[in-house]
């Protein structure tokens, strides 16, 4: 029942248990938090913090302590633990590539140079694990998406797949391994690969998924992960529009749009699959609206105060946390009856991290 908590104005994270809703320690000393992500070891015990600044941390959540803290690259954006919990992979804006770390001692393993055209090298982004020891990241100058292949003794396999289009900034895999997904800046649509059919390839899905009828800046494109996966249906936030997209999770075609509150951010689906709760960007994102699958309409809507940044659920989505940036919050809510149960005091909290994510693939 624990979770880590990001606060991103003071480079600290909060250790906190669902059980009693309860903060338990905070630790400092993980540098630039302002785009963190993390993720967990097997056995739940450790959490490898991802920082802005290149920083890779070890944390031991129930010593409440850092085990061990390097800097790896000058500007990363996320990482990736292997299935079998011994390699973490980290995604760099700068110097680009991929670096492999050893999960025990943080020991540089691997570096893989994302190399293209004449002598340059690109951004990597949206880094997932997948089944047997592999991982999958796209490029974000060059265009391509690769797949590393760490299952055999020395160095990693990369096998380029192809170009998924202009830009790709973020990747998402669906939570049964099968399919990777890569949005794109530069142009509409998804870059799709079907990670169970050989040869792999990748084609074109959702053709109208794009930057909207007004340019974005980066900052305001949604992430993949802020998809909502209920099983048999994806739920998107549009970009640029008042509106979540509702998508086949097999065939990848739009089969309807739901109205909402702003533009979407987050789309995170409750466990059980038939409500997804959704917040917004400014100016809006002092709001949270639920949508009921089963009708395809909001069925409510709360302002739980300025700049909601995130949500996490409780394992079997008893009981959803957000973290209410601008009030120094953290909130916590039954989902039943939408009450707030708890409200705690953070700084600056963004992303929100129970441990149950170890034993899903993606996360």
């Amino acid at each position: 029942d624990l979770g880590v908590v990001i606060e991103r104005a003071t480079g600290s994270v909060l250790i906190v248990e669902t059980t009693g809703r309860s903060i338990l320690a905070r630790i400092d000393g993980l540098g630039d938090l302002s785009h963190a992500a993390l993720v967990f070891s097997p056995d739940q015990r450790h959490a490898f913090v991802f920082g802005r600044d290149g920083g890779l941390t070890k944390i031991d959540i129930l010593e409440q302590r850092i085990v061990k803290r390097i800097i790896q690259g000058g500007n990363a954006i996320g990482g990736a633990i292997s299935d079998d919990g011994r390699l973490i992979a980290v995604s760099n804006y700068e110097p680009g590539g991929v670096r492999i770390f050893d999960h025990d001692t943080l020991e540089p393993l691997h570096d893989i140079i994302a190399a293209y055209g004449n002598g340059q090298f690109s951004k990597t982004v949206g880094l997932v694990d997948l089944p047997g020891r592999r991982f999958m990241v796209s490029l974000y100058d060059s265009g391509d998406i690769w797949l590393i292949d760490c299952a055999g003794e020395g160095e990693p396999v990369v096998q380029a797949i192809g170009r998924a289009g202009e830009l790709p900034y973020d990747g998402y895999v669906t939570a049964d391994g099968r399919h990777y997904l890569a949005g794109l800046f530069g142009e509409d649509g998804i870059a799709h690969v079907d990670l169970w059919k050989e040869p792999l390839a990748i084609n074109r899905v959702l053709a109208g998924y794009g930057k909207g009828e007004q340019p974005l800046p980066v900052y305001k494109m949604p992430h993949l992960e802020g998809w909502g996966d209920t099983g048999r249906t994806l739920v998107l936030p549009a970009v640029g529009r008042h509106e979540v997209l509702l998508a086949d999770n097999e065939a990848f075609v739009e089969t309807g749009r739901i109205a909402v509150h702003g533009q979407p951010v987050f789309c995170i689906a409750q466990p059980g699959g038939r409500h997804v709760w959704v917040n917004f960007a400014p100016p809006y994102n002092d709001t949270v609206q639920v949508i009921d699958l089963l009708s395809r309409s909001v069925v409510h809507e709360m302002k739980p105060g300025p700049g909601v940044l995130h949500m996490e659920f409780t394992a079997k989505g008893r009981e959803v946390w957000m973290s209410v940036r601008d009030s120094d919050r953290l909130h916590v809510y039954d989902t039943a009856s939408r009450a707030k149960l708890a409200d705690l005091p953070a700084l600056k909290p963004s992303g929100i991290f129970f441990t149950h994510r170890a034993n899903r693939i993606g996360l």
